[in-house]
């Protein structure tokens, strides 16, 4: 590891809006933050940037980003304390367990921001909306809470909207050209190192908004093989 990401690593590690795989944490985040403002997610947030962003909108909310790189939250975590937002937090786990750090009904939304398409279609498991992700979230969210995509990746947002579809999810909106359409307003304003960089180069932005359905998550048929390879059945 180099010395920058050591250095970054430790900086995180006395931080007090980092949390890095707590324990017994599930159901007490309102003492966390002193509050009961309702919470929203960025997941795989990187630096942290639409965290902080959101945090800057609505300090009547709370948000946490979540990533498990550390040097990148120390960005976004730095930030927070800078400017003294104290309703932004960051929390270091792997995404996949998430479920283990909210108790039901504690979360209230989740943004996920221009996460790793994976595109490989072997590796489509781990796309942040696969059904087998959505199982989690409909663990922590309140029922009818959002779930916000903005991507870059055509093939991501296609994908997104057939997992949907499958699991009879509710679409609040769907653009396909978020700044083509004018529709870059709020939240879905806040731009990333990274956005920047897509807008830059011409690159379309979509973004969708949804809720997950009353019933369980299901798996599609089309992975069930992959998941039960993948536990050795």
């Amino acid at each position: 590891m180099g010395q920058k990401k050591l250095i970054k690593f430790e900086a995180i590690g006395n931080y007090p809006n980092v949390l890095q795989y707590p324990e017994n944490v599930v159901g007490t985040w309102k003492d966390f933050f002193k509050n009961n403002n309702p919470i929203t997610l960025e997941l795989a947030c990187g630096k942290g940037e639409y965290s902080v962003g959101l945090g800057r909108l609505h300090p009547e909310r709370n948000f946490i980003g979540v990533d498990i790189k550390g040097n990148r939250i120390y960005t976004g975590a730095k930030i927070a304390l800078a400017e003294k937002l104290g309703n932004v937090a960051f929390l270091r786990i792997h995404i996949g367990q998430i479920a283990n750090y909210f108790a039901p009904g504690e979360v209230k939304e989740i943004w996920i921001i221009f996460p790793d398409p994976f595109l490989r279609d072997s590796r489509a498991k781990n796309r942040l909306t696969h059904a087998r992700f959505l199982y989690q979230y409909q663990k922590i969210l309140v029922p009818g809470a959002k779930i916000n995509l903005k991507t870059d990746s055509k093939e991501l947002y296609d994908f997104t909207l057939e997992t949907i579809a499958e699991q009879g999810c509710i679409i609040h909106e769907n653009i396909a050209d978020v700044y083509g359409k004018g529709k870059a307003e709020g939240s879905l304003a806040i731009q990333t190192f990274y956005e920047k960089m897509h807008l830059a180069e011409g690159r379309t932005i979509y973004f969708i908004s949804f809720s997950l359905p009353d019933t369980p998550i299901v798996m599609p048929e089309r992975f069930q093989a992959h998941e039960s390879a993948d536990r050795g059945d």
